[in-house]
């Protein structure tokens, strides 16, 4: 992961660019993955830990009747969090994570239902869902290597609009 965390600070820096997170089943972990890497000062503006679904309304700005209808588990709301977070810390890019890394099911979501999503300046954001295996530290690592590569797709303009599959599942 590590190597995926640099290239997306080396190639925000080489553009001038800066980066804001948003996390919730990852508690940290994304910021903690791109604050390793030695100079992710000059990029890395900061991070929101939305673990409590009210937070990812009244500090991201996730729309409360989505939240209402779906659940804090839903691609637009990782979407929203991820324009949210670059609006609420000033950012050219921001990039989300919200899930179930379990033990139990949340949101009428198994365990292992995780969506990731980047938005930047000229993107209103792009979602990738995953069914992920494993035990909750599993997901929650895989989750966070998942919107690193999401996000150098978008940095290096090989981004998709797609859903992106993860271990033969969903």
């Amino acid at each position: 992961m590590k190597g995926e965390a640099a290239r997306v600070l080396a190639l925000l820096d080489e553009r001038g660019g800066t980066l804001a997170v948003a996390e919730s089943l990852t508690g940290g972990l994304l910021a903690a993955e791109l604050t390793s890497v030695p100079g992710a000062s000059r990029t890395f503006r900061g991070s929101v830990t939305a673990y409590a679904t009210d937070l990812k309304r009244d500090v991201l700005g996730v729309d409360g009747p989505l939240l209402a209808e779906r659940g804090a588990v839903d691609a637009e709301v990782a979407r929203q969090m991820a324009v949210g977070v670059r609006k609420a810390l000033g950012a050219d890019w921001g990039a989300a994570t919200t899930g179930v890394a379990g033990p139990q099911p949340q949101d009428g979501q198994s365990v292992g239902t995780v969506f990731v999503a980047v938005a930047g300046p000229d993107s209103p954001g792009k979602v990738s869902a995953l069914r992920l295996n494993g035990g909750r530290a599993d997901i929650r690592k895989e989750s966070v290597r998942s919107v690193l590569v999401l996000l150098l797709g978008e940095l290096s303009g090989n981004g998709r609009a797609q859903d992106t599959e993860q271990n033969g599942e969903f």
